[in-house]
């Protein structure tokens, strides 16, 4: 059986600001890279097999020092990117919520049904991230794999294969310890 360990990319400042990051290239801050190493530490007695990364800079900074710690194989999947907030991208979060109320207050209640300016909606995002695992899932038929990506990727991820709720996908994770989780991907694979 496959098992995904699914690894929230550490911290970075514009998250720390309360920006809106989507696909723009921002390093790890100083507190992001403490969160990937102690992530580390934890997994240290986990037995990965090889290690999947989105391609922006704070998750590939973050697969490397996990792959450099637990001495892993990383490999950088593009469908594994963030989700595109188009013109909201790099906007503080409260400006969103100021200028556009009721587009803020969808994407909170229904992200769904809304498409960020010149940016994607979620059912490309969650037909590329099914692709993504689909192709994992066939590599690797068993044992388990890591998979380092943003948020709100991981609350995406986490919808496809447990069927969760989406949540508010803007929470600043800026002062949280960076997550991670053993997920079933079976799942994926039988549809």
């Amino acid at each position: 059986m496959l098992k995904l360990l699914l690894v929230r990319t550490g911290a970075t400042e514009y998250e720390c600001q309360g920006r809106v990051q989507g696909t723009l290239d921002i390093p790890l801050s100083e507190d992001g890279r403490k969160q990937i190493e102690r992530v580390a530490e934890q997994l240290r007695e986990t037995k990965i097999h090889i290690c999947y990364a989105g391609p922006c800079r704070a998750t590939q900074q973050s697969a490397d020092i996990l792959a450099t710690e637990l001495k892993l194989k990383t490999k950088t999947v593009d469908d594994l990117r963030n989700l595109d907030h188009g013109l909201w991208q790099g906007m503080l979060i409260n400006d969103v919520k100021i200028k556009q109320p009721k587009v803020y207050r969808q994407w909170q209640e229904h992200p769904e049904t809304v498409c960020p300016p010149e940016g994607e909606n979620l059912q490309v995002v969650r037909e590329r991230l099914h692709r993504a695992l689909t192709k994992i899932a066939k590599k690797n038929k068993e044992g388990i794999v890591a998979m380092v990506v943003a948020e709100p990727v991981t609350r995406l991820i986490k919808n496809a294969l447990r069927d969760d709720a989406l949540g508010n996908l803007w929470q600043v994770q800026c002062h949280l310890e960076t997550a991670w989780e053993l997920l079933d991907v079976s799942a994926v694979v039988s549809n």
